[in-house]
């Protein structure tokens, strides 16, 4: 059976989803695609090798029909899986479905609305700006996943066969079957690797290593840790970044005010990351409590657990839950207390490491591709 994944932008972090659930199907033996529009200028994240990836060129309105037609011409899959409820993926994977009855699968890692305020936002233009909005060559109505756009497809997501989530939150507010944010930990071994090794090989030997494996953006807190290193105040200590931002220029913000606690290192390929890891002393996961965060499971999160590192983390949405007892969990937007529960993890590192070894053996138990495989094909034995 061969199962196409449709993303809504591949230069998007709706991606790394997308190449975790094919991960995931390919660990059950289907053929997998994945086939999405391509707003920017690259990949937001490099690929598994193995794993079968087809960029479209994305545009507005109108010329987003002709994409939207190359598109639905490269679906062939048994099974359409749309991620996100986007009109760019939700949306065209409905066409699909409506023109050859094939099942459809929505997953949904993220409340696409929370980056516009929730159900508080609206959109009640002047019949001046609605005219813009609609006619201007950079009118906003004009973004084929304008929020407006986003509030009426939401509506829909009961017309697809099943729906996955990866929050408590979002099976709240949607339903759906949980399928976490988790790892291939195979792929995710430390025993593969030696850290003294990898700190070598990235420059990183001389620090104590805090690491946030993915894009900074102001809800994901990387600044709390900034300001807790100011407290701090160890001159050995760095904050290493990994992949950074595609979407703005916060990391500069970020390294012209903290300059110098941080070490940026390039994006990479999925399977180089549990080396990049290996590096970290501790893995950061500090979110900040918004409506975006409580929707959310961080990815990075397994990134740490997976790879038996100390998890620094915050009590936001599910991840007191996700680390139970295995982390080390602040309030969320206090760099006093990250502080303490830093110099408490490098004043014995040994005690931290064991909490990262039991780390591991909930993600393995919990968070693997073994656990979410067996929740995805019974699913799919459903449709």
């Amino acid at each position: 059976m061969k199962i196409s994944l449709i993303v809504s932008d591949l230069s998007g972090g709706g991606s790394v989803r997308a190449f975790l659930l094919a991960q995931i199907l390919q660990f059950l033996q289907y053929q997998v695609e994945i086939i999405g529009f391509l707003y920017g200028k690259e990949l937001y994240a490099i690929p598994p090798a193995n794993l079968k990836v087809i960029s479209i060129s994305g545009s507005n309105y109108p010329g987003f029909f002709g994409s939207a037609q190359k598109i639905l011409q490269k679906i062939d899959g048994d099974i359409i899986y749309a991620v996100k409820p986007k009109p760019t993926s939700f949306g065209v994977s409905l066409f699909k479905k409506f023109i050859t009855t094939r099942p459809l699968l929505l997953d949904m890692d993220d409340w696409e609305l929370s980056w516009y305020g929730g159900d508080e936002w609206q959109y009640r233009p002047s019949l001046k700006q609605l005219y813009r909005d609609i006619f201007k060559p950079n009118g906003a109505l004009r973004f084929p996943d304008h929020p407006l756009y986003l509030q009426w497809i939401e509506k829909l997501v009961s017309k697809a066969d099943a729906v996955t989530v990866d929050t408590q939150f979002l099976q709240k507010r949607f339903g759906g079957v949980y399928v976490p944010n988790g790892k291939d930990t195979a792929m995710f071994d430390p025993s593969k690797y030696y850290p003294e090794s990898s700190r070598e090989s990235y420059g990183l030997s001389q620090y104590r290593v805090l690491m946030f494996p993915g894009a900074p953006r102001p809800h994901k807190g990387v600044e709390d840790v900034l300001m807790a290193l100011d407290l701090l105040n160890e001159s050995d200590f760095r904050l290493v970044i990994v992949g950074g931002s595609p979407y703005d220029d916060y990391d500069e913000q970020l390294i012209q005010k903290w300059g110098r606690w941080i070490i940026k290192l390039p994006k990479c390929p999925v399977d180089v990351m549990p080396k990049i890891v290996a590096a970290a002393h501790v893995v950061v996961v500090p979110q900040r409590d918004t409506l975006t965060s409580r929707a959310q499971f961080p990815l990075k999160l397994t990134d740490g657990m997976a790879m038996a590192k100390p998890v620094l983390s915050t009590h936001v949405g599910d991840i007191t839950e996700i680390l139970a007892d295995t982390g080390y969990l602040v309030n969320p937007a206090s760099p006093e207390q990250i502080a303490e529960k830093i110099q408490l993890i490098f004043q014995d590192l040994d005690v931290a490491n064991e909490r990262g070894r039991q780390a591991r053996e909930r993600c393995v138990e919990k968070y693997s591709l073994e656990a979410m495989a067996a929740t995805l094909q019974s699913l799919i034995a459903q449709l």
